[in-house]
């Protein structure tokens, strides 16, 4: 049997660009230039747009301009429209908002887990609480993710066992769907499918999302790994969007480009016209000023 029999048929990308990608740039992106970004991402047959985080702006102040995000976009039937909320107050500011989904996010390191959300592992489970109660109420789906899944930049190797544990508890607690995240992009094929395979025993693969970085350039072979194993939903990034802010200069996310064409390579549907998803990351770097990080992009932009 060859290996493409055991693959999904279907995979849904989940496009973390505008939110993930675009939040470490250093100028302010003006709404109306995130808007167009979505709206042309959404075009291109796009389902899932992280579209804004309502985080507190003195930490990420390039997602200040969440609730202008929200307000000017014109929203196609059938598509989900995210905002990270970290907290109660980022949850009330999403729903205000009409976000269609909200995600939270926790760690699967105790020191990424302080240095990023200033609480321990515990105590950001506890901070999920009343906002998964409050999305239950008005009927909003939630969306959990996990970072540091298999190496952490302080940390090192992490153990499998409690990123099981911690997606065993998100989902218990009435999350959709967990996103697994290489924050750092350490990850090889034989770690992710180890980590996917130890969170399976409690977590059905159909719950279970993967999300990538490319710093070491493993994330197209890892995202194949983890195809194998049943996993159909990919978070990716847009032209590459997202640098890895804990290695200086490194590519952060999974070119959302690079991962389309590979999928169609495996005769894998995606519903995304892959000339339309170039153009929309062509036209953010444009704007933005800077490099395209995806390989295919610059490779079929090139041939013109």
């Amino acid at each position: 049997m060859s290996p493409s029999n055991s693959l999904p048929k279907k995979v849904t990308l989940v496009e973390v660009g505008p939110r993930d990608g675009l939040q470490n740039e250093a100028t302010p992106i003006p709404a109306p230039i995130k808007i167009e970004l979505i709206h042309k991402l959404a075009d291109a047959g796009v389902s899932y747009l992280e579209s804004g985080s309502f985080v507190n702006p003195k930490w990420v102040p390039q997602m200040a301009g969440s609730e202008d995000v929200f307000a000017g976009l014109k929203k196609q039937a059938g598509k989900t429209y995210a905002a990270l909320t970290p907290n109660m107050q980022g949850f009330e500011r999403a729903l205000a908002s009409g976000a269609t989904e909200v995600a939270i996010f926790g760690a699967a390191s105790e020191a990424f887990s302080q240095k990023n959300t200033n609480c321990s592992i515990t105590e950001s489970i506890q901070r999920f609480g009343p906002i998964l109660v409050a999305a239950a109420q008005h009927k909003l789906p939630v969306r959990g993710y996990i970072s540091c899944v298999v190496g952490c930049p302080y940390e090192g190797e992490v153990d499998a066992n409690i990123v099981r544990q911690l997606s065993k508890e998100m989902m218990a607690m009435g999350c959709r769907e967990i996103s697994l995240g290489d924050t750092i992009g350490v990850g090889t094929p034989a770690s992710i499918s180890a980590m996917l395979e130890t969170v399976g025993l409690d977590v059905g693969m159909d719950k279970l999302a993967v999300h990538l970085h490319d710093t070491y350039g493993q994330a197209l072979a890892n995202i194949y790994a983890a195809l194998q194993l049943g996993i159909t939903v990919i978070d990716s990034s847009v032209a590459g969007l997202g640098g890895c802010p804990y290695a200086k200069g490194a590519s952060g996310n999974v070119a959302s480009e690079d991962v389309v064409y590979m999928l169609n390579g495996l005769g894998i549907e995606t519903g995304i016209d892959l000339d339309k998803l170039i153009q929309a990351g062509d036209f953010i770097c444009r704007k933005i000023g800077r490099d395209n990080g995806s390989k295919v992009a610059r490779a079929l932009l090139a041939k013109g």
